[in-house]
Parts: structure tokens; sequence; C-alpha cells
């Protein structure tokens, strides 16, 4: 039976991950035995010199973190015991004072004052912390700041003394199939080595938010590596290692390191302010995919889409930006996707005045316009307002026009013509995806099923729909290969709003 693997960052109670594997020389052919210095090429030598270097090099600096959290209620202490000796341990049990939390970390020094850099799943919601050095002193340390977005957070303690530090390497000139180490403490062993290469860069991960783009790793990932650092064989952090993916738990060979480049950046904030601020438009975005280029002729798949403007007087809104609008540069440089853009504005100072420039449907054409705006400032993503949560609206049974895409669709209800009317559209409600279809199997770029019951369908390649025959005749006229662009709008906000999806896909 087949596994599946999961992500998995260690939240709370476990660590993360390690790096991990084994250097296969050739076999000598000759039959005459040899001895160890014989058989060791050059090559593996210097490699093994280089693993030696690199450990030395980077050990003092890395630390073991144990943070305690809050006792979790105990179970409910109602019910008398039964007489049964197991019920009446259970019912003592159950009145014991609950315990303490504990979640096994690591972590590496960045600052001879006592600056720590480490996972913000090991310390978040921590009551006490408390930091190992490689010399065996203990510290408490004090949380200075964390940001959930990059999963990166930094702690202080006061030793007294200079310590030692890792030095920041650039994660930006990472190589697949580079030699890497990891040192930490999996299961609590501290300064535990191990060796791996880089298995991919700028990886993305079911579980990443919009800022986290990991190199990937042939990682030994376990339980307590979450935070230390993955360096390269000059000695240089390059990652924090932050994720997994595993079926068991453990390790499985596939393990995510946030890149440096990224974690310096998130470390200064961090330390300066407690938090990191960062620019916000108020919108939600998908990205230009081939079918969308083709449809709306365009010369390359790039840009953003606006999918929602989420806060009406934030930034895109007050600037008159618009759902169905597709955003092609920000302060004059390219939009490649959502992502590309998410970042360039996540990037930008809050209160900054930028450009934006953006297409707009225009009957048959696209305007190209540009507008100014002052960003505002993202929040935290643990204090925003979960408004944009679909929530399926009641369909009613129809007679059924057909299925084209594999979709049942159906006309509009009442309370759906009522919203349909304020954006301006006409459409078919779907009613049922046919699991077996082609299209249940199209997903949005979050990775999210792209059609759910529910969905109101308004435009076919840029054609408007009436009602279900219309919808009917127009889906009949694309063929297998071509490329096809809906407009979809899915309820939210207790069904009282709608928000833009725009679903691309080509018909197989």
């Amino acid at each position: 039976m087949q596994q599946n693997l999961k992500l998995t960052s260690f939240l709370s109670f476990s660590g993360l991950l390690m790096v991990f594997a084994f250097l296969i020389g050739s076999t000598p052919s000759a039959t005459v035995a040899q001895t160890p210095e014989e058989t060791a090429t050059p090559s593996a030598t210097r490699l093994s010199d280089a693993f030696v270097a690199a450990a030395k090099k980077v050990e003092p600096a890395v630390v073991s973190i144990d943070a305690k959290a809050p006792p979790r209620e105990s179970a409910s202490r109602r019910g008398a015991p039964t007489g049964d000796p197991d019920d009446i341990l259970e019912f003592f049990r159950r009145q014991m004072p609950p315990r303490a939390m504990s979640a096994v970390g690591s972590g590496f020094i960045v600052d001879p004052s006592g600056y720590i850099v480490t996972n913000a799943h090991v310390v978040e919601g921590a009551i006490r912390i408390t930091v190992r050095l490689d010399s065996g002193e203990e510290h408490v340390a004090e949380l200075v700041g964390l940001d959930v977005e990059t999963d990166i957070a930094v702690l202080k303690i006061s030793a007294g003394r200079d310590l030692p530090t890792v030095t920041f390497g650039d994660s930006d000139r990472a190589r697949v199939g580079d030699w890497v180490l990891a040192i930490g403490s999996p299961f609590g062993l501290n300064r535990t080595v191990t060796a791996g290469i880089i298995s991919q860069t700028r990886r993305e991960t079911p579980q990443s938010s919009a800022f986290q783009r990991f190199i990937q790793t042939d990682a030994a990932i376990n339980r307590g590596n979450s935070g230390g650092p993955l360096v390269d064989l000059d000695g240089r952090v390059i990652g924090v290692n932050s994720q997994i993916a595993t079926s068991t738990g453990d390790y499985n060979g596939v393990g995510f390191a946030f890149p440096s480049s990224e974690t310096q950046v998130v470390y200064r904030q961090l330390r300066e302010n407690g938090t990191v601020q960062r620019g916000f438009l108020g919108v939600s975005l998908d990205s230009v995919k081939t079918e969308y280029a083709k449809v709306y002729g365009l010369n390359d798949k790039r840009g953003a889409i606006i999918t929602d403007i989420t806060i009406v007087d934030g930034p895109a809104g007050t600037a008159g930006l618009k759902a169905g609008d597709v955003i092609v540069e920000f302060d004059g440089k390219e939009v490649s996707s959502a992502l590309d853009l998410i970042a360039k504005v996540a990037s930008t100072k809050p209160d900054r005045t930028v450009t934006v420039a953006y297409l707009r449907e225009n009957g048959a054409s696209l305007d190209h316009r540009t507008v100014s705006m002052r960003l505002g400032t993202r929040p935290p993503r643990d204090t925003a307002m979960n408004l944009n949560t679909p929530t399926p609206m009641p369909v009613e049974k129809a007679d059924e026009v057909g299925k084209p895409f594999g979709l049942t669709v159906e006309e509009v209800n009442a309370d759906q013509a009522a919203l349909l009317r304020s954006e301006q559209a006409q459409g078919v409600v779907i009613k049922e995806v046919n699991p077996r279809s082609f299209i249940a199997d199209v997903k949005m770029s979050s990775g999210d099923d792209a059609l759910e019951r529910g969905d109101i369908v308004v435009r076919i390649n840029r054609q408007p729909i009436a009602d279900s025959a219309a919808f009917a005749k127009l889906a009949s006229t694309l063929k297998k290969g071509d490329a096809v662009v809906l407009h979809v709008y899915t309820p939210i906000r207790g069904g009282r709003a709608l928000r833009l999806k725009v679903v691309q896909f080509t018909v197989q």
C-alpha cells in the first residue's frame, strides 16, 4: 500500500531537519587486501577534510533550545469512579495537576553579545526558554521577536562574555548538488553533524507561506533539529532547517531550509523592532497561466490577477484597482506571478509610494494603465481577518442541461442573482463536479480545487453566460487542447459577498 508523504514542521514538540547522506566511493578492483589509507582516494580525503573543517568552524556557535509551554488543561474531572480498578486509577490521574509541556530545538549564535536565530515554531507560546551552549552552560533566553510568515525567531542570552558566532553565506549562490552539513540536536543529541547535498533551490511546499522558498536537501530530519543551521563546506550558514516531508514523522530524505539571504533580513527587523513590517496592497491574487495568455492574446504568461479587493479602503482599493485587473509591473519591475508580486510588495517598506502598471479588460481589448499608491502595512497572519473563507451556498434542485467539462450546472437562485447584480454579471451555479472528469483535477495556484459546488460561473473565454443553455452552448464549441479561462465567483463572508476566481485550464 502506498504511503502518502506529509509535510511537517515539528510544531511545539518537535524538531527539524538535518541533512544526511552517505558518501559511496568506488571499490578497488585488485584482490590484494589494502589498508584504509591505501583505499582512500585523494578526492574522498579532501572531502572528508572539508567536512571536518566546516563542522569545527560552526559547532561552537550551535545551541540546543528547550522551550517550556503552558500546561495543557487536564482531562475532564467530572464523574465518579465506578468501582472498576482501572476506572479508579483514571479518576485519580485526572485529579493530578497538569504538567508543563516542553519543546526541543536548535539554533545558532549570530552576534557575540548573545543573539540567536532559531525557528518560530520552536519557541512560539513558550513561558520559559533555556539555551544550552556548546560548552554545556545553560542560560535563560529572552524572546526578542518572531515572524510566523517565515518561521524565524530571534532570542537573546546574556553570557557575560563574547560568544562564538556563525558567518552567513550567500544562499542565492547555492547550487543543486552542492554538499552541505547540518548541525543540531536531534532527539536531544547535541553537537550532531550530518551531511548531504542540495536537492533543489527556491522550493515551495504545501505548508509554506507566500514568503517561504526553501533550499531542499536530502536531509536526515529528526525531532530536535528545528532551527539548526544548514552550512556549506566553507562553514557558512546558507539556511535554517525548518520543514520535512515525511510519512512517519521522522526522516524520509526530503527536508527544507529557509535561505540565509531572507533570514538575515528578518533577523535585522526582529532585532531592531521585535516584528517584521511588510508592504501591503489589500488584495487577493492569482497568477497568469498559459491559458489566460492565449485567451487574452498576451505575448507571455506573466502577471498577477487581482481576484478580490480584500480591504476596500486599502492601498489598491483606494487607487481604483478592481477584481480582474492584471498587475504586470510593480515599482518599475516586471511581475512574473502572484507570488513574485507578493514578494516585491512585502520587501517594500510600508508607507512608501509606488507605481503599479496593470491591464484592465475593456471590451475586446486590454488597456494598459498605471497608478500610484501608498503601501499599507501587512497585518500579522494570526490577527488578519479571515473573511475570505469560501462559504458554500445552497444549491436548489433543477433540471440538468448537460455536463460540459464534467460540470452539472443550474440557474442561479434569488439570493445568488442578487449578489451577481452587485457584480454586474449573470451566470450559472455549479451543482456538481464529476470526480472522474479532468476538471476535478484542476487546481488554483494555492493548491485548492479550482471549482466547487456552489461556485458561480459568469464567463467562458471572455464571453458572458446568461443561463445554463448558454453555458452548454459555449462549452460545446471548445475542443481538446483548447485553452479555457473561466471567470467564477465564490461566495464568501457567510454568503454575503463574492470573490473572483480566474480558473485556467486546457480541455482534455
